[in-house]
């Protein structure tokens, strides 16, 4: 019989900000507060925060093990947030991973111009991106039929008269299912319970 936590999949996440003497709401003396620190996972784009262990470090961009709890090394544990808890700092840190991650795994976004398919009858993933309508999502359809795979976000823009932003596109779609908007599906964060 496996244990179940070794079986669990590691989930890292990109530090997007550190708080060496803990979050400012914290009460309790400043002495007694852990180091805290804010990070999003790039694979699904949960939010996190977590309490540093005593002698554990880190600094904003770091990669660090959130789960599962027997991956940590630096940390002593970690919370599941929202967009609207994380702090400011974070939340301006949070454009800059979005845009890198775009830019060093730009195949793995192009591929949802690739691989988008029907969700129901009447509504495609393509669907879902932001200004995508069913005219441009057919110009989309028709071009990937008739030429191929997309290689890379300016082929999908040279290729698709009307779409001339395919990244920014992407990237608007990854924050409105970050920030939690009331969606009933989704491409890129998606939730445990989903």
């Amino acid at each position: 019989m496996s244990d179940s936590k070794s079986d669990e999949t590691v989930r890292r996440a990109v530090v997007l900000d550190y708080l060496p003497h803990g979050r400012s709401d914290d009460d309790r003396p400043q002495y007694r507060r852990s180091a805290v620190g804010y990070g999003v996972d790039t694979e699904d784009f949960h939010l996190y925060e977590f309490a540093l262990a005593d002698d554990g470090e880190t600094s904003i961009g770091d990669e660090i093990d959130v789960a599962p709890a027997d991956a940590w090394d630096d940390v002593d544990h970690v919370r599941e947030i929202e967009y609207d808890d994380l702090p400011s700092g974070a939340n301006s840190e949070l454009d800059y991973v979005i845009d890198e991650l775009l830019e060093d795994e730009s195949d793995r976004f192009v591929n949802v111009y690739n691989e988008a398919g029907p969700i129901t009858l009447r509504l495609h993933q393509l669907n879902l991106l932001p200004g995508i309508g069913d005219k441009l999502r057919d110009s989309i359809l028709e071009e990937r039929k008739r030429r191929g795979p997309f290689e890379s976000f300016d082929d999908v823009a040279d290729r698709v008269d009307g779409l001339h932003d395919p990244k920014g596109v992407i990237r608007e779609r990854i924050f409105e299912e970050i920030r939690g908007d009331d969606l009933k599906y989704r491409l890129f964060a998606v939730r445990d319970d989903e």
